[in-house]
């Protein structure tokens, strides 16, 4: 399931990972780029990311996820890579409660580092574990609807919900992506610019398709 980078896509997406340490993050980007689970799991020490080949129509998007440290001792090194980033998994342990609360430090993070329109899906890890569950999904819900964010229950151990989660992301940065695409060139096209108005082209907010390569948007 997995692909290389090398494979040829007609766009690049750029998403990260966040939420308290162990609430599954590594796990959950290990089942979706390789539809592996690591029991052994260790924390992860500062920033590492996989991809994955996603198909959306007549289209081929590379996703590039990043999987960020959830430690607070970490929180320097990985701010800086929210910048590009389209889309968030945002992540806790539906059996650890601080790691439902922490959920709002969290979102204040990514208004302060990340794109101001970047798609959030808040995910509820663990759905197996149901007999130790501290949060319940109505909550979830609640607080997905509160912050305008699509909301999930996963489990990374028994493949519950991941590729759903993922795609739903990818998928509605694909739409926002087009949308804005289409709202540029019909802006360049009309040429109907005030005084002192900055001309803004498409190819400074979407980059344009270069050989055997992608497009990073």
């Amino acid at each position: 399931m997995a692909d290389s980078y090398d494979e040829e896509c007609d766009y690049l997406f750029k998403a990260v990972l966040i939420g308290d340490s162990a609430v599954g993050k590594s796990n959950l980007l290990s089942r979706f780029a390789k539809d592996e689970f690591r029991l052994d799991s260790k924390p992860t020490i500062g920033v590492e990311f996989a991809y994955r080949n996603v198909k959306i129509g007549d289209k081929v998007i590379k996703a590039q996820i990043w999987d960020t440290a959830g430690q607070e001792r970490f929180r320097a090194i990985t701010s800086s890579y929210y910048r590009g980033a389209l889309g968030a998994l945002l992540v806790y342990d539906i059996t650890r409660r601080t790691t439902f609360q922490n959920v709002k430090k969290w979102m204040h993070e990514l208004k302060e580092f990340g794109n101001l329109e970047m798609v959030i899906v808040l995910v509820g890890n663990k759905s197996d574990l149901s007999e130790s569950r501290q949060v319940s999904e109505e909550e979830g819900k609640k607080i997905a609807e509160m912050e305008g964010l699509f909301f999930m229950e996963t489990s990374a151990l028994r493949n519950l919900n991941v590729e759903e989660a993922f795609l739903r992301m990818i998928n509605k940065i694909h739409e926002t992506t087009m949308s804005q695409k289409c709202l540029d060139v019909n802006m360049k096209e009309s040429n109907v610019v005030g005084a002192g108005k900055e001309i803004i082209t498409i190819d400074e907010v979407t980059a344009t398709k270069h050989s055997n390569n992608c497009c990073y948007r």
